[in-house]
């Protein structure tokens, strides 16, 4: 596995993560990607550097390249790289936090509307949303499990992965990477079989 190259920004500092509460992030999105992933909220070193899951530790990133959407671990600030990967991220909730904890639950409802509105707009494959416990809130599935699930905006299948946050000693790395790849096979299958119809 390659390492990724050093930053093009210094570790934000102190004043630079308190002034990142409640920053936005821009969408990595296209229309008719194959994935659209979906954290739960920005972290607060996000909203510093401006890149999705950039805090280091956060495991998205090398579970992307376990799964076998990348070839090697991209960084952070290579994240519009993705898109010609057939791949993008979003967010249920756009505001920054130091933790997904402090996202309340109405937040999370709205959320979920508002990414409605985006999946319909660009109609993506699947939505991957990463997070179990923030995806039974959001979408009122308070027994939905880490995998593909029943419930569909417009065309585009869902799939729940678990929350790739460093701070999420449930699943380990390689429980990770067999949610990823699981959802890169679906993937797949499901372009091969949209293109030999």
């Amino acid at each position: 596995m390659l390492n990724a190259s050093p930053p093009p920004f210094p570790r934000p500092t102190r004043a630079e993560l308190a002034a990142a509460v409640s920053a936005t992030l821009r969408d990595v999105i296209a229309p008719g990607l194959d994935v659209l992933f979906c954290g739960i909220n920005p972290g607060l070193y996000s909203g510093a550097t401006g890149h999705h899951f950039a805090r280091p530790g956060n495991r998205f990133w090398p579970a992307l390249r376990a799964g076998g959407f990348t070839e090697r671990v991209l960084a952070p600030w290579e994240e519009e790289q993705l898109l010609e990967r057939g791949v993008g991220i979003t967010n249920i909730v756009a505001r920054t936090t130091a933790t997904a904890a402090e996202v309340t639950r109405e937040e999370l409802i709205e959320g979920r509307r508002r990414l409605e509105r985006k999946v319909r707009r660009y109609a993506p494959g699947w939505l991957a949303v990463a997070g179990i416990g923030a995806y039974r809130v959001a979408f009122g599935s308070p027994h939905a499990g880490v995998g593909p699930q029943e419930r569909m905006i417009g065309r585009t299948r869902l799939w729940v992965l678990p929350n790739p946050s460093g701070l999420n000693a449930h699943h380990q790395p390689k429980d990770l990477a067999r949610a990823f790849r699981e959802l890169r096979e679906a993937a797949r299958a499901g372009v091969t079989s949209a293109k030999s119809g």
